[in-house]
Protein backbone atom coordinates (compact mmCIF):
# COMPACT_ATOMS: atom_id res chain seq x y z
CA UNK A 1 0.00 0.00 0.00
CA UNK A 2 1.45 3.38 -1.08
CA UNK A 3 1.93 6.28 1.30
CA UNK A 4 -0.74 8.26 -0.59
CA UNK A 5 -3.33 5.46 -0.17
CA UNK A 6 -2.51 5.20 3.54
CA UNK A 7 -2.95 8.96 3.94
CA UNK A 8 -6.27 8.85 2.05
CA UNK A 9 -7.55 6.03 4.27
CA UNK A 10 -6.57 7.97 7.40
CA UNK A 11 -8.37 11.06 6.14
CA UNK A 12 -11.51 9.05 5.35
CA UNK A 13 -11.42 7.37 8.76
CA UNK A 14 -10.99 10.76 10.42
CA UNK A 15 -13.93 12.15 8.42
CA UNK A 16 -16.12 9.19 9.42
CA UNK A 17 -15.24 9.57 13.12
CA UNK A 18 -15.88 13.33 12.99
CA UNK A 19 -19.26 12.74 11.33
CA UNK A 20 -20.32 10.12 13.89
CA UNK A 21 -19.18 12.23 16.87
CA UNK A 22 -20.95 15.33 15.51
CA UNK A 23 -24.17 13.41 14.80
CA UNK A 24 -24.03 11.75 18.23
CA UNK A 25 -23.75 15.09 20.05
CA UNK A 26 -26.58 16.68 18.06
CA UNK A 27 -28.84 13.65 18.55
CA UNK A 28 -27.98 13.57 22.25
CA UNK A 29 -29.13 17.18 22.64
CA UNK A 30 -32.28 16.47 20.62
CA UNK A 31 -33.07 13.38 22.72
CA UNK A 32 -32.33 15.26 25.93
CA UNK A 33 -34.81 17.94 24.95
CA UNK A 34 -37.41 15.25 24.25
CA UNK A 35 -36.84 13.75 27.71
CA UNK A 36 -37.11 17.20 29.32
CA UNK A 37 -40.42 17.71 27.51
CA UNK A 38 -41.65 14.30 28.73
CA UNK A 39 -40.77 15.00 32.36
CA UNK A 40 -42.21 18.52 32.16
CA UNK A 41 -45.50 17.02 30.96
CA UNK A 42 -45.45 14.45 33.78
CA UNK A 43 -44.66 17.12 36.38
CA UNK A 44 -47.49 19.25 35.00
CA UNK A 45 -49.96 16.36 35.44
CA UNK A 46 -48.57 15.59 38.91
CA UNK A 47 -49.07 19.22 40.03
CA UNK A 48 -52.59 19.36 38.59
CA UNK A 49 -53.60 16.05 40.15
CA UNK A 50 -52.57 17.36 43.57
CA UNK A 51 -55.14 20.09 43.17
CA UNK A 52 -58.58 19.18 44.37
CA UNK A 53 -61.66 20.18 46.27
CA UNK A 54 -63.24 19.36 49.61
CA UNK A 55 -66.92 18.51 50.02
CA UNK A 56 -68.42 19.30 53.43
CA UNK A 57 -71.63 17.49 54.33
CA UNK A 58 -74.59 18.43 56.48
CA UNK A 59 -74.32 17.44 60.15
CA UNK A 60 -77.23 15.01 59.71
CA UNK A 61 -75.59 13.23 56.74
CA UNK A 62 -75.11 9.57 57.51
CA UNK A 63 -71.72 7.94 56.96
CA UNK A 64 -73.29 5.29 54.70
CA UNK A 65 -74.64 8.03 52.41
CA UNK A 66 -71.24 9.73 52.22
CA UNK A 67 -69.45 6.44 51.52
CA UNK A 68 -72.02 5.66 48.80
CA UNK A 69 -71.24 9.00 47.15
CA UNK A 70 -67.51 8.32 47.57
CA UNK A 71 -67.85 4.98 45.79
CA UNK A 72 -69.82 6.64 43.00
CA UNK A 73 -67.20 9.40 42.57
CA UNK A 74 -64.38 6.84 42.45
CA UNK A 75 -65.90 5.43 39.24
CA UNK A 76 -66.03 8.80 37.43
CA UNK A 77 -63.35 9.74 34.89
CA UNK A 78 -62.68 13.13 36.48
CA UNK A 79 -61.66 11.79 39.92
CA UNK A 80 -58.30 10.14 40.63
CA UNK A 81 -58.83 9.55 44.37
CA UNK A 82 -61.17 10.34 47.26
CA UNK A 83 -60.60 10.35 51.01
CA UNK A 84 -63.35 10.44 53.63
CA UNK A 85 -62.68 12.27 56.92
CA UNK A 86 -65.21 11.77 59.71
CA UNK A 87 -65.82 14.50 62.35
CA UNK A 88 -63.86 12.36 64.84
CA UNK A 89 -60.85 12.09 62.49
CA UNK A 90 -61.04 15.82 61.76
CA UNK A 91 -61.04 16.45 65.52
CA UNK A 92 -57.81 14.45 65.99
CA UNK A 93 -56.14 16.21 63.04
CA UNK A 94 -57.06 19.64 64.41
CA UNK A 95 -55.86 18.69 67.91
CA UNK A 96 -52.42 17.86 66.51
CA UNK A 97 -52.28 21.09 64.52
CA UNK A 98 -53.46 23.35 67.36
CA UNK A 99 -51.80 21.42 70.18
CA UNK A 100 -54.86 21.73 72.44
CA UNK A 101 -58.26 20.13 73.03
CA UNK A 102 -60.72 22.68 71.64
CA UNK A 103 -63.60 20.17 71.89
CA UNK A 104 -63.29 20.11 75.68
CA UNK A 105 -63.51 23.91 75.67
CA UNK A 106 -66.56 24.07 73.35
CA UNK A 107 -68.31 21.06 74.81
CA UNK A 108 -69.23 19.65 71.37
CA UNK A 109 -67.65 18.80 68.00
CA UNK A 110 -68.58 21.47 65.42
CA UNK A 111 -66.61 19.82 62.59
CA UNK A 112 -68.50 18.49 59.58
CA UNK A 113 -67.77 15.20 57.80
CA UNK A 114 -65.94 15.84 54.54
CA UNK A 115 -64.69 14.18 51.39
CA UNK A 116 -61.37 15.24 49.88
CA UNK A 117 -61.22 14.78 46.11
CA UNK A 118 -58.18 14.73 43.85
CA UNK A 119 -59.08 15.53 40.25
CA UNK A 120 -57.82 14.05 37.01
CA UNK A 121 -55.35 16.49 35.41
CA UNK A 122 -57.61 16.84 32.35
CA UNK A 123 -60.41 18.18 34.56
CA UNK A 124 -58.55 20.84 36.55
CA UNK A 125 -59.47 23.67 34.20
CA UNK A 126 -61.60 26.31 36.00
CA UNK A 127 -64.59 25.63 33.70
CA UNK A 128 -64.44 21.89 34.43
CA UNK A 129 -64.20 22.47 38.19
CA UNK A 130 -67.19 24.83 38.11
CA UNK A 131 -69.20 22.16 36.28
CA UNK A 132 -68.13 19.51 38.85
CA UNK A 133 -69.01 21.88 41.71
CA UNK A 134 -72.46 22.54 40.24
CA UNK A 135 -73.03 18.80 39.77
CA UNK A 136 -72.02 17.95 43.36
CA UNK A 137 -74.17 20.70 44.87
CA UNK A 138 -77.27 18.97 43.52
CA UNK A 139 -76.85 16.48 46.37
CA UNK A 140 -79.01 17.77 49.28
CA UNK A 141 -76.56 16.39 51.84
CA UNK A 142 -73.74 18.64 50.57
CA UNK A 143 -73.30 21.70 52.80
CA UNK A 144 -70.51 23.44 50.90
CA UNK A 145 -67.62 22.84 48.50
CA UNK A 146 -64.25 24.49 48.94
CA UNK A 147 -61.26 24.77 46.62
CA UNK A 148 -58.52 27.32 46.02
CA UNK A 149 -59.80 29.12 42.93
CA UNK A 150 -56.93 31.61 42.67
CA UNK A 151 -54.29 28.88 43.08
CA UNK A 152 -55.92 26.66 40.44
CA UNK A 153 -56.20 29.57 37.98
CA UNK A 154 -52.57 30.53 38.62
CA UNK A 155 -51.28 26.95 38.24
CA UNK A 156 -53.20 26.41 34.98
CA UNK A 157 -52.00 29.73 33.56
CA UNK A 158 -48.34 29.15 34.45
CA UNK A 159 -48.32 25.53 33.26
CA UNK A 160 -49.88 26.57 29.93
CA UNK A 161 -47.17 29.20 29.44
CA UNK A 162 -44.43 26.68 30.29
CA UNK A 163 -45.96 24.11 27.89
CA UNK A 164 -45.99 26.64 25.03
CA UNK A 165 -42.37 27.64 25.71
CA UNK A 166 -41.22 23.99 25.78
CA UNK A 167 -43.15 23.20 22.56
CA UNK A 168 -41.63 26.18 20.71
CA UNK A 169 -38.10 25.46 21.95
CA UNK A 170 -38.48 21.75 21.07
CA UNK A 171 -39.53 22.65 17.52
CA UNK A 172 -36.61 25.09 17.16
CA UNK A 173 -34.21 22.48 18.57
CA UNK A 174 -35.50 19.96 16.03
CA UNK A 175 -34.96 22.38 13.13
CA UNK A 176 -31.47 23.30 14.39
CA UNK A 177 -30.61 19.61 14.76
CA UNK A 178 -31.68 18.86 11.20
CA UNK A 179 -29.58 21.79 9.95
CA UNK A 180 -26.50 20.71 11.93
CA UNK A 181 -26.77 17.07 10.81
CA UNK A 182 -27.27 18.15 7.20
CA UNK A 183 -24.24 20.48 7.28
CA UNK A 184 -22.06 17.83 8.95
CA UNK A 185 -22.90 15.33 6.21
CA UNK A 186 -22.35 17.94 3.48
CA UNK A 187 -18.85 18.60 4.83
CA UNK A 188 -18.18 14.86 4.99
CA UNK A 189 -19.24 14.37 1.36
CA UNK A 190 -17.34 17.52 0.34
CA UNK A 191 -14.11 15.93 1.62
CA UNK A 192 -14.71 13.07 -0.86
CA UNK A 193 -15.67 15.21 -3.87
CA UNK A 194 -12.61 14.18 -5.87
CA UNK A 195 -13.40 10.50 -5.30
CA UNK A 196 -16.89 11.19 -6.72
CA UNK A 197 -15.36 12.92 -9.75
CA UNK A 198 -12.91 10.04 -10.31
CA UNK A 199 -15.78 7.53 -10.27
CA UNK A 200 -17.63 9.62 -12.87
CA UNK A 201 -14.55 9.76 -15.10
CA UNK A 202 -14.28 5.94 -15.19
CA UNK A 203 -17.93 5.69 -16.30
CA UNK A 204 -19.72 4.81 -13.04
CA UNK A 205 -23.46 5.50 -13.09
CA UNK A 206 -25.03 8.03 -10.72
CA UNK A 207 -26.83 5.29 -8.82
CA UNK A 208 -23.60 3.31 -8.42
CA UNK A 209 -21.79 6.40 -7.08
CA UNK A 210 -24.59 7.33 -4.68
CA UNK A 211 -25.07 3.80 -3.28
CA UNK A 212 -21.98 3.59 -1.00
CA UNK A 213 -22.57 7.11 0.35
CA UNK A 214 -26.23 6.42 1.10
CA UNK A 215 -25.40 3.06 2.75
CA UNK A 216 -22.60 4.63 4.75
CA UNK A 217 -24.94 7.48 5.73
CA UNK A 218 -27.56 5.00 6.93
CA UNK A 219 -24.97 3.15 9.01
CA UNK A 220 -23.55 6.38 10.45
CA UNK A 221 -27.05 7.61 11.31
CA UNK A 222 -28.00 4.42 13.16
CA UNK A 223 -24.62 4.17 14.92
CA UNK A 224 -24.73 7.82 16.01
CA UNK A 225 -28.27 7.39 17.35
CA UNK A 226 -27.22 4.31 19.36
CA UNK A 227 -24.27 6.22 20.87
CA UNK A 228 -26.58 9.16 21.68
CA UNK A 229 -29.11 6.81 23.34
CA UNK A 230 -26.32 5.24 25.45
CA UNK A 231 -25.17 8.71 26.60
CA UNK A 232 -28.76 9.72 27.35
CA UNK A 233 -29.36 6.49 29.30
CA UNK A 234 -26.26 7.11 31.43
CA UNK A 235 -27.41 10.68 32.14
CA UNK A 236 -30.94 9.54 33.07
CA UNK A 237 -29.59 6.76 35.29
CA UNK A 238 -27.41 9.29 37.14
CA UNK A 239 -30.34 11.72 37.43
CA UNK A 240 -32.63 9.00 38.84
CA UNK A 241 -29.97 8.02 41.38
CA UNK A 242 -29.50 11.65 42.42
CA UNK A 243 -33.23 12.50 42.45
CA UNK A 244 -35.22 9.27 43.07
CA UNK A 245 -38.53 11.17 42.77
CA UNK A 246 -37.88 11.64 39.04
CA UNK A 247 -38.15 7.89 38.52
CA UNK A 248 -41.81 7.98 39.54
CA UNK A 249 -42.42 10.43 36.69
CA UNK A 250 -40.59 8.31 34.11
CA UNK A 251 -42.61 6.57 31.42
CA UNK A 252 -40.32 3.90 29.98
CA UNK A 253 -42.72 3.19 27.13
CA UNK A 254 -42.44 6.83 26.00
CA UNK A 255 -38.66 6.75 26.54
CA UNK A 256 -38.47 3.77 24.17
CA UNK A 257 -40.50 5.71 21.62
CA UNK A 258 -38.08 8.66 21.96
CA UNK A 259 -35.13 6.27 21.43
CA UNK A 260 -36.81 4.75 18.37
CA UNK A 261 -37.60 8.21 16.99
CA UNK A 262 -33.95 9.21 17.43
CA UNK A 263 -32.79 6.19 15.38
CA UNK A 264 -35.38 6.68 12.61
CA UNK A 265 -34.82 10.47 12.43
CA UNK A 266 -31.05 10.12 12.34
CA UNK A 267 -31.16 7.38 9.68
CA UNK A 268 -33.61 9.30 7.46
CA UNK A 269 -31.79 12.63 7.70
CA UNK A 270 -28.42 10.95 7.07
CA UNK A 271 -29.68 9.06 4.01
CA UNK A 272 -31.49 12.07 2.51
CA UNK A 273 -28.61 14.47 3.23
CA UNK A 274 -26.05 12.09 1.70
CA UNK A 275 -28.23 11.59 -1.36
CA UNK A 276 -28.69 15.34 -1.89
CA UNK A 277 -25.03 16.17 -1.19
CA UNK A 278 -23.69 13.53 -3.62
CA UNK A 279 -26.19 14.62 -6.31
CA UNK A 280 -25.01 18.20 -5.85
CA UNK A 281 -21.40 17.22 -6.53
CA UNK A 282 -22.43 15.03 -9.47
CA UNK A 283 -24.08 18.06 -11.08
CA UNK A 284 -21.27 20.45 -10.18
CA UNK A 285 -18.97 21.98 -12.75
CA UNK A 286 -15.46 20.54 -12.44
CA UNK A 287 -13.96 24.01 -11.88
CA UNK A 288 -16.11 24.48 -8.75
CA UNK A 289 -14.67 21.35 -7.15
CA UNK A 290 -11.50 23.29 -6.35
CA UNK A 291 -13.34 26.19 -4.73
Amino acid sequence: MSQEETLTRKRLRSAYITTIVSLTLVLFMLGLWGVIGLHAHKISRYVKENLGLTIYFQKNARETEILRLKKSLDTTRWVTSTHYISPEEAEQILKKELGEDFIGFLGYNPLLPCLQIRLNADYTHPDSIQYIEKHLKQNPKVAQIEYQRDLINSVNKNLNIISIIIAVLSFLMFLISIGLINNTIKLSVYSKRFIIRSMMLVGATRGFIRAPFVKKGLWHGILSAIFAIILLSILLYAAYLKIPELKTLADFHILMIIAGAMIVTSALISVISNYIAVTRFLNMNIDKLYM
